[in-house]
């Protein structure tokens, strides 16, 4: 049933089921009392210890050669990696959450021009009009914070979307053998070192108090899976779309606040929330109206013969097709 599925509806499954794991994050930064340097040396040892673990799982002897292969990848992605980690917790203890979400939001668009400049990926004209619709719709939610915080808090926020956009870009320009893209989660460790180190050294290795061990503990049962699955979603997408998917986060962690704290969100939020559903939930069902379409007019499904060539291609033991022709 799986490998029935199209690739690009393949990664946006993964992609939202990554998001939704990741959807608590902002809740567990804003609820630990420790200092920036603790939290990120937990969460660089936690979350570096688990990607380890799957990594080594999947390749065994074979995980030097995997992260080799990944070439400069296994550069950019992890250093990307680890500064929207940094910027991500700096941010969001020195300025409003809506200050960051607004900056976050901006992922999408920065994805697509790294994209569309250094590696060739063309966008449809209505993913551009979606993400588009989706910026306006979570820049609304989070509209009744903006302006609150300090200048640093959102200068530190605005690494967060340029750090996503590489790091998404990057890993869906890397051609694959045995899938649409090559696998880079096997970087995501690397990343984990590099927050982990520079929080060492600021003096963050230290053991927190139990309460907010406890939510370190719950981090790191959920954001490796979910930064795993959405680093495996650019196997599958641009990495602009990966980034568009992400901002399902504003909307449901929104609605976690709402269901947790008891924080009843704004109008706007709601306004804002119901753009993002909307385009996403229009630009799919425009597509398969489209595909249905052409396949009732006896047209062949370009798509599909696209990811019928990549899997004989994968069958014979051949690269993937390039980058600008998979998408």
């Amino acid at each position: 049933m799986w490998k029935r599925l199209p690739f690009r509806l393949r990664g946006y499954l993964i992609t939202m089921s990554g998001v939704l794991l990741l959807s608590p994050d902002a809740l567990l930064v804003k609820d630990t009392t420790v200092d920036v340097a603790t939290f990120m040396f937990w969460r660089g040892l936690m979350l570096g210890l688990v990607l380890l673990l799957i990594a080594a799982a999947r390749y065994r002897q074979r995980l030097g050669q995997a992260i080799l292969d990944c070439g400069p990848a296994a550069l950019w992605c992890p250093l990307a990696f680890a500064a929207s980690a940094w910027a991500f917790v700096g941010a969001t203890r020195l300025t409003s959450a809506g200050n960051v979400l607004v900056m976050l939001n901006l992922a999408p668009l920065v994805a697509g021009l790294i994209g569309m400049l250094f590696f060739g990926q063309r966008l449809r004209r209505q993913t551009w009009v979606v993400i588009g619709v989706c910026i306006v719709g979570a820049s609304l939610m989070a509209a009744g914070e903006v302006g609150q915080g300090s200048l640093l808090g959102l200068g530190v926020a605005l690494i967060i979307p340029v750090s996503i956009a590489v790091n998404t870009s990057v890993a869906s320009s890397r051609p694959g053998t045995g899938k649409r893209g090559l696998d880079t989660t096997v970087v995501l460790p690397l990343g984990c070192l590099a927050m982990l180190l520079p929080a060492a050294l600021m003096g963050g290795a230290q053991l927190p108090g139990g309460e907010d061990m406890q939510r370190l503990l719950l981090m790191g049962l959920l954001l490796p899976l979910a930064y795993f699955l959405i680093q495996t979603g650019a196997r599958y997408l641009p990495g602009a779309e990966v980034s568009l998917v992400m901002l399902l986060e504003t909307l449901v962690g929104t609605l976690l606040v709402w269901w947790w704290v008891g924080e009843v969100p704004a109008p706007l939020a709601f306004v804002g929330g119901g753009m993002i559903v909307a385009a996403m939930l229009a630009s799919s069902l425009r597509d398969l109206a489209r595909q249905r379409r052409k396949a009732a007019e006896g047209a062949p499904d370009a798509r599909r013969l696209r990811d019928e060539a990549a899997e004989a291609s994968i069958a014979r033991g051949e690269p993937a097709p390039p980058v600008g022709e998979r998408h």
